[in-house]
């Protein structure tokens, strides 16, 4: 096995250990972020009615053609029509009925004229139009005036316009979101078969680490990594569990993941994986993963240490450990090189857990823009993530704009909370000048 891994074959070892949770049935509040597993058709027209998309009155074409302001046409109000009426009253010929939006088109009518072209009924103005013959429940009485004709169809929705019955709602794959979850309910689906946001339990190791809103006392600083981890976690899909910091000591560590392994179906750990005499991670997790007196298989083979040819982020770690053969991702404990890992290997991971076709963040092409700052090295025979302030084209098919942001230092959060990108020096480049074209992946 070689000594350095490249980021692809990295990601690629991970992902081949990763499979996709289960299905369940869930509800469509609890299925929201889930991935739908199954096709869903539509099992009868949506809407299921003709329905009138306008207050006003429901009509026949033929009374109200050639009616203007001079010569209205006068039509003889037979009833009130609301949304949920179940047996509107029929339209003659020289009647209409007032109709609510949403409200089914009542028989023998075939257009809806809006109040606004009215006289608003009973010689009232339009906001009259609706609450007249209010004590009379059927709303029967009286006469309209209608300004302007309408063709028929007007402003009345057709049963089966937005989808047909049989019609393919939504695709197995399609991750649940508002609009999705506004259909299924539309159509009258209560739950669907999905598979769950993977429970993400992310933990910080170092005994110098104070959580915030806590006072630092001397060479202590607070932790960050665990809230931009969990944070980055929940924006991927996961359902995120934030564990207090870990103190540099192998039994705690073993103790606090083992504590976890129950609720997680992927663990990310950060700090410790370096090489250093405190890097309690491999300490605790490498090899078998075994304390003293257990059962090296009781950990599920143990965390592989790897070196990657990346900057920043070069220390990694990865293993499936517990009797489930949890993934364990073990990310550097510096803040920007703990969050460029996540979005490479930890996210793709929870993405692919999800079940979603495409696990990685699109990457477009982009601009480089230094201003002053004069030409950027880059380590040779290492891939160089530069955080970024991207601009999109402005013009269809153009090309967008980068600018770096902070510099290349890992302990740099200030600036990483400027960026929403990451820039892509590839391997060969040793040099980035104004003007070069390189790979960016937005962060939004």
């Amino acid at each position: 096995m070689t000594d350095i891994w490249s980021v692809d074959d990295h990601l690629a070892d991970v992902l081949a250990s990763v499979r996709p949770l289960e299905p369940i049935e869930l509800s469509l509040p609890e299925a929201q972020g889930c991935v739908l597993v199954e096709d869903v058709t539509v099992p009868a027209p949506l809407p299921p009615f003709d329905n009138s998309s306008m207050d006003g009155y429901a009509v026949r074409t033929a009374d109200v053609d050639g009616a203007g302001p001079e010569y209205p046409a006068v039509l003889t109000v037979v009833g009130d029509v609301a949304a949920g009426s179940a047996e509107p009253p029929t339209v003659a010929p020289g009647q209409a009925a007032r109709i609510m939006t949403g409200a089914p088109l009542p028989p023998g009518a075939e257009a809806v004229v809006p109040v606004e072209w009215t006289d608003g009924g009973a010689g009232g103005g339009p906001a009259d139009a609706m609450t007249a013959h209010a004590a009379d429940p059927s709303g029967a009485g009286g006469e309209v005036r209608v300004h302007r004709a309408v063709r028929a169809g007007q402003y009345v929705r057709r049963r089966g316009s937005d989808v047909g019955a049989g019609t393919l709602a939504l695709r197995a794959g399609t991750v649940l979101g508002p609009p999705q979850l506004g259909l299924l309910a539309a159509i009258g689906r209560g739950s669907v078969p999905v598979r769950p946001r993977p429970r993400v339990v992310v933990m910080s190791t170092g005994s110098e680490l104070v959580p915030p809103g806590e006072e630092l006392g001397p060479g202590r600083i607070h932790d960050s990594n665990s809230y931009v981890l969990a944070a980055a976690a929940r924006d991927a899909g996961g359902q995120v569990y934030r564990v207090g910091a870990v103190a540099d000591d192998a039994d705690s560590l073993r103790a606090a993941v083992d504590d976890q392994l129950v609720r997680a179906d992927v663990l990310v750990t950060s700090g410790g994986v370096s090489v250093g005499a405190y890097d309690v991670v491999k300490e605790a997790l490498g090899g078998a993963g075994a304390g003293p007196g257990e059962e090296p298989m009781a950990w599920g083979g143990g965390v592989e240490f790897r070196r990657l040819a990346m900057q920043p982020g070069k220390p990694q770690g990865f293993g499936l450990v517990g009797p489930d053969r949890v993934p364990l991702l073990a990310l550097p404990g510096n803040p920007v090189s703990a969050y460029v890992s996540f979005e490479l290997f930890v996210r793709p991971v929870i993405r692919a857990l999800m079940g979603c076709a495409d696990v990685n963040r699109p990457r477009v092409r982009a601009v480089v823009r230094l201003g002053d700052a004069g030409p950027l090295a880059s380590p040779e025979g290492k891939r160089q993530f530069l955080r970024g302030a991207y601009r999109p084209p402005s013009v269809p098919g153009g090309t967008g704009e980068v600018r770096p942001v902070g510099g290349a230092g890992s302990h740099l959060i200030a600036a990483l909370a400027q960026a929403d990108s990451l820039i892509v020096v590839p391997e060969s480049r040793t040099r980035v000048d104004d003007g070069d074209e390189l790979d960016v992946v937005p962060l939004g």
